[in-house]
């Protein structure tokens, strides 16, 4: 029979933390390049994107010549920069848009996905930009651009 035992290794004062607390790393970043696939339906899930490029916009200095952020819409997430939906999302377009002043953040939507909702370009705010579809430009991102991807 085998007997098996756990190391435990040291427990903290409070008897929670038995491997200690996580050091902290400081880190640089400059640089980066990075596309967003968009889907989220909620206005939690989009914000969150926002957060997340913004985040790594200050974290590589915010500077248009040496970062880059492309967010691509499509599925859920087209309605929300529907201008016909604006007063329902107000403050998460005012966020949006204030992300792309400065050209470090950009939206692109697929619009073969935005014509299945109905929307053409003239129906989707001003800062966005229309692609022709959203998994194509992804690709095109990453393959011909160099950009990171994220979801």
């Amino acid at each position: 029979m085998l007997a098996l035992t756990a190391h435990v290794g040291h427990v903290g004062a409070n008897g929670l933390a038995p491997w200690g607390s996580a050091t902290e790393i400081e880190q640089t970043y400059s640089g980066q390049k990075v596309v967003f696939d968009t889907t989220s339906d909620t206005t939690a899930g989009l914000s969150s994107v926002l957060d997340r490029a913004s985040l790594i916009s200050v974290l590589n200095g915010a500077d248009p010549l040496d970062n880059k952020i492309v967010i691509v819409l499509h599925g859920g997430a087209i309605p929300f920069f529907a201008i016909k939906n604006y007063a329902k999302n107000k403050d998460l377009m005012h966020r949006a848009q204030s992300l792309s002043v400065g050209a470090v953040v950009e939206y692109r939507m697929c619009r073969a996905a935005a014509r299945l909702q109905g929307l053409q370009p003239k129906d989707i705010h001003g800062f966005v930009k229309m692609v022709p579809m959203a998994d194509a430009e992804i690709v095109r991102l990453q393959q011909e651009e160099g950009f990171a991807y994220m979801q």
